[in-house]
């Protein structure tokens, strides 16, 4: 999985080459911090989907207000929901990137 951090033109930090999407999403929010860059109001990018809304729970603590996602997921609901109680944006691609 690859998640991608982007601010102002600006990519703030990446988790790449993971098979855990969460560990991803730690590694981009890692290297954001390591590099004292401020996430708040940053966009998220996934070139997979979220099978679990705890993903995009972690990007909202951490700042992030956007999601871009190909979903596709039978629990894209449960993102949606999150996104929608936290005021946060999704926006469904329909394209995978991401194939095993």
């Amino acid at each position: 999985m690859r998640l991608y951090w982007q601010k102002n033109k600006q990519l703030l930090g990446s988790g790449v080459g993971q098979t855990s999407r969460v560990d991803a999403l730690k590694q981009a929010i890692s290297k954001a911090n390591e590099f004292k860059l401020d996430l708040t109001g940053a966009v998220m990018a996934s070139d997979a989907f979220f099978p679990f809304a705890d993903s995009v729970e972690i990007a909202n603590k951490a700042g992030i207000k956007s999601v871009i996602q190909p979903g596709g997921s039978v629990r894209d609901q449960d993102s949606v929901d999150y996104c929608d109680k936290a005021g946060m944006s999704m926006v469904f691609t329909g394209f995978r990137h991401f194939k095993h």
